[in-house]
């Protein structure tokens, strides 16, 4: 048994991840067809192999007191000069993130982890490429929208490869959606 990375986070549907993820790959961001296109709730953190199955249950624990709540991502933010990042914002669906990723990060939990940056809800569309193309990230998708009802989400681990792999999804306890959803999200849950 050694260390491990791994990673929680809310995957984007499709075809709005693969859009994204090839837009970030077309922007010359190296990374992004290792990443699925997603909203962090947990960033990459190391741990022992033989705790896993203590994260598992913890991951399963906040999962099943959650509620599915809808998600909208609309235009784009940076958090340039501070990190070399563009990303598309959480228009709808901030505050469920940032109270998921405080759960998972409980600090009675198997992963306390301290965040470098307040937590910000986002999907990065560029990280750590040129100025120029950062710029060209944040002006082609300023008119991107996407809407999705959030069911869960999911353990992701980083193989020496460097890819990120699924190893399980978390759905939340309860099936159902908000009364603020639309009627077309809830349908979809529905219909699951």
């Amino acid at each position: 048994m050694g260390i491990v990375t791994i990673g929680v986070s809310i995957a984007v549907p499709e075809p709005h991840g693969s859009l994204l993820q090839q837009r970030r790959a077309g922007f010359g961001d190296t990374a992004a067809l290792s990443i699925p296109t997603h909203i962090t709730l947990l960033p990459p953190t190391e741990v022992e192999e033989a705790d896993l199955s203590a994260v598992d249950a913890h991951l399963a624990e906040v999962a099943a007191a959650g509620r599915p709540f809808p998600l909208r991502l609309s235009g784009t933010g940076t958090f340039r000069p501070l990190s070399p990042v563009v990303y598309v914002r959480i228009e709808q669906g901030a505050e469920e993130c940032a109270s998921l990723q405080a759960h998972v990060r409980e600090t009675s939990g198997p992963v306390p982890r301290e965040l470098q940056f307040p937590y910000h809800p986002h999907v990065t569309v560029a990280h750590g490429i040129d100025e120029a193309a950062m710029d060209r990230a944040f002006e082609e998708l300023a008119g991107f929208e996407a809407a999705w009802p959030c069911t869960g989400f999911a353990l992701y681990e980083q193989g020496p490869d460097g890819v990120w792999r699924k190893l399980r999804d978390y759905p939340f306890g309860s099936p159902v959606v908000p009364p603020q959803a639309g009627a077309a999200e809830r349908d979809t849950i529905a219909s699951r």
